[in-house]
């Protein structure tokens, strides 16, 4: 669990021009739709956004919470053994394409954000609403309406969540995707010219994919050996002894 918590991390921070691409608009919006002396303050501003920031990332914990406990019924439904399995082959692809993905060699797989439209649909009129903020409480609704935006990275970790063995490890599942993304969320409109810059590196773009393929394959050849379906190379507390006659 704690090499996926990682790897989500890690998909999280490297998502940084995605995230200043959609969520740094909208925190643009929030800013520009706030009084002049709280945008001249620093500290106040701060306080918007981490609110904005606190709203989205727990709209991501509970959105993975309900996706870890989808996955813990599949494996009921399927029984343990198969169930396991299924999500853990779920799991590997995910992972791998998101891999793909982030490396810029498969960016059909952003399509997935087709998904949650329709439930879009609804809840843009709310978020549309809160504008203009005039409070940090406010700000933590706007962002936690404004985390169920489709973005085809996020939906596609959440998917990988069904895979996380229930609500709770759902739950942390996208907690730590989350806090992956605040370095790109927090500092945009500061430092965004040169983190955008930074994150279209050809070459650490696929660096970091390739990194994450294979934080999949070692996940997907541990959690097999764990689950038993691959035996140890030797047993050294129950040695195989052949006899002669």
């Amino acid at each position: 669990m704690e090499l996926t918590l990682f790897s989500v991390f890690v998909v999280g921070l490297f998502s940084t021009l995605h995230c200043l691409g959609m969520c740094g608009g909208i925190i643009g919006a929030l800013t520009f739709s706030l009084p002049a002396d709280v945008r001249a303050d620093r500290w106040r501003l701060g306080a918007y956004v981490a609110a904005y920031n606190t709203g989205r990332i727990a709209s991501y914990a509970v959105a993975g919470a309900l996706a870890g406990g989808l996955g813990s019924g599949l494996v009921t439904g399927l029984g343990s053994e198969t169930g396991r399995l299924v999500l853990l082959l779920l799991a590997t692809a995910f992972m791998v394409g998101i891999g793909l993905y982030l490396a810029g060699w498969f960016p059909r797989f952003a399509a997935i954000e087709r998904i949650g439209k329709p439930l879009w649909r609804r809840l843009e009129p709310l978020g549309q609403r809160l504008l203009p903020v005039n409070s940090p409480w406010q700000a933590l609704l706007f962002g936690a309406v404004w985390g169920w935006l489709p973005c085809g990275l996020v939906y596609s970790v959440l998917l990988w969540a069904i895979t996380a063995g229930g609500a709770l490890p759902g739950a942390l599942f996208m907690l730590a995707f989350g806090v992956g993304t605040l370095p790109a969320t927090l500092t945009a409109g500061i430092v965004t010219g040169w983190m955008t810059r930074f994150s279209r590196t050809r070459g650490l773009r696929q660096t970091v994919g390739v990194l994450l393929i294979l934080l999949a394959l070692l996940s997907f050849g541990l959690n097999l050996r764990h689950a038993g379906h691959v035996p140890p190379l030797s047993n050294p507390e129950n040695p195989r002894h052949e006899h002669v006659h």
